[in-house]
């Protein structure tokens, strides 16, 4: 194994804020558009988020165990190593590398580099080119950011975290006190469109909704530069999501004050159109500014945290080249050769896919990963009884079983209904199966 070390330079602070700056993001701002216009209706719309909500606090309840358990480098890919092997582990780690991370570090740029063109007021349709090009600019200037060190990195996440706050507080407080708001109901839940069928909607938003949520378990893979991951990481993931569900709720509201569901559905900014009728055109624009400095910080959590998903593989030589991949730079110890091969994939993706056909393929091959997770609690509390565990998931095993059936219901719901873009994201995981039994063949430890 490869010999090098880590700094141990990141707070609870910092994790907090990269639980709560990875998850608000560009979700909260742009996926309402997909969410609304699955369900078909505000009250099957806010259904998905609040049940989105409570399975993402299942979630995390669930695994913050396994993360003070098991504090390792690699955060997931440790767990499900130490529960059903190396094979299981490399697939994960050969998904978040090539898909996960790329894919959402492209999706997020291009949502930045649109929004920026529209907040110039550009039409985002006739300058693709300009948007990829912003995007891949952002991205590079975020890499080269995080090739200071953790410490640099976590302290713009935090900045980052608490200037996106604002457009959200001045959202929801000035949309719920809006004058002439739009009528809607929450009960009965309305049942989604007619081409659908109630659960066939009600999947659809939430597979919507998980990406807005998703980010919480991120953190577990900086656990290896925390002080004291410990005590530091489960109380970072359960306070952070807490504050992320109740803000999404109330903003969802919010914007439903303002617009209805079908206009929600109908455009491509909800947010930017709900701020420009609360606050006019310029506060409009002000607002639009503080969702760029959201993405902007929710792009540099995923370049933070996916770097070193190939330098923890490497570092088990479980990937070709492993030197390469695992070698740190020498004053800031940050894997950036790692980083670089990250940022190429999440390029070449920019050119290549759309926001939401992205977002979909990625939340569809992580949720298989994470439900895999939920059940690993479960199988370690009977393999390893004696296994120290700072924290209990609690209300066990109620907790972990809704999370497992969550997780089944996204992974199921995706194959039936968007089956193409499902298979595309097994294929592409399932290349890494002949990387690992080449690696096998040439007698290497993985």
């Amino acid at each position: 194994m490869l010999q090098q070390q880590l700094k141990k330079e990141i707070g609870f602070l910092a994790a907090l804020t990269t639980v709560i700056g990875t998850v608000i993001g560009a979700g909260v701002f742009f996926k309402p558009t997909a969410v609304y216009s699955s369900t078909g209706s505000a009250s099957l719309g806010l259904l998905a988020w609040f049940i989105g909500g409570v399975l993402t606090i299942c979630a995390g309840l669930t695994a913050a165990e396994l993360s003070a358990a098991i504090p390792e480098t690699g955060g997931m890919m440790a767990y499900l190593k130490r529960t059903y092997g190396n094979l299981t582990a490399f697939l994960l780690g050969w998904a978040q590398t090539v898909i996960y991370f790329p894919a959402n570090i492209a999706a997020l740029a291009i949502i930045f580099g649109t929004q920026t063109v529209s907040l110039f007021g550009l039409a985002a349709n006739d300058h693709k080119m300009l948007i990829v090009g912003i995007a891949a600019a952002t991205a590079i200037f975020l890499t080269l950011l995080n090739f200071l060190g953790a410490k640099a990195a976590g302290g713009i996440q935090t900045v980052a975290t608490i200037c996106k706050l604002i457009p959200l507080a001045l959202i929801i407080i000035f949309g719920l006190l809006h004058e002439g708001s739009v009528p809607f109901q929450l009960f009965p839940v309305e049942p989604g469109p007619e081409q659908s069928s109630f659960l066939t909607a009600l999947g659809a938003g939430l597979l919507a909704t998980m990406f807005a949520y998703d980010g919480w378990i991120l953190v577990g893979n900086i656990a290896g530069e925390m002080r004291n991951p410990k005590k530091d990481l489960p109380k970072a993931i359960i306070l952070g999501l807490s504050a992320v569900m109740a803000i999404y709720l109330l903003i969802n509201v919010a914007f439903l004050m303002v617009m209805s569901a079908a206009s929600l559905a109908g455009t491509d900014t909800p947010a930017s159109d709900a701020a420009q009728l609360i606050f006019g055109s310029m506060g409009g624009k002000l607002v639009s500014i503080g969702i760029l400095i959201s993405v902007f910080g929710s792009i540099n959590g995923y370049v933070m945290t996916g770097i070193r998903v190939p330098y923890a593989m490497a570092m088990e030589n479980k990937l070709p080249f492993s030197k390469w991949f695992a070698k740190l730079s020498s004053k800031s110890r940050i894997p950036y050769n790692s980083g670089l091969f990250i940022l190429l994939i999440a390029i070449i993706m920019m050119f290549i896919g759309g926001f939401n056909t992205l977002t979909d393929m990625l939340i569809f091959v992580i949720w298989i990963f994470y439900t895999m997770t939920f059940a690993a609690v479960m199988i370690l509390r009977k393999r390893e009884p004696k296994l120290v565990r700072p924290y209990k998931v609690p209300l066990y095993p109620v907790l972990p079983v809704i999370a497992i059936l969550g997780g089944l219901f996204i992974v199921i719901n995706t194959l039936l209904t968007q089956p193409v873009l499902a298979l595309c994201g097994l294929a592409i995981t399932a290349l890494g199966l002949p990387v690992y039994y080449g690696m096998r063949s040439k007698h290497i430890n993985v």
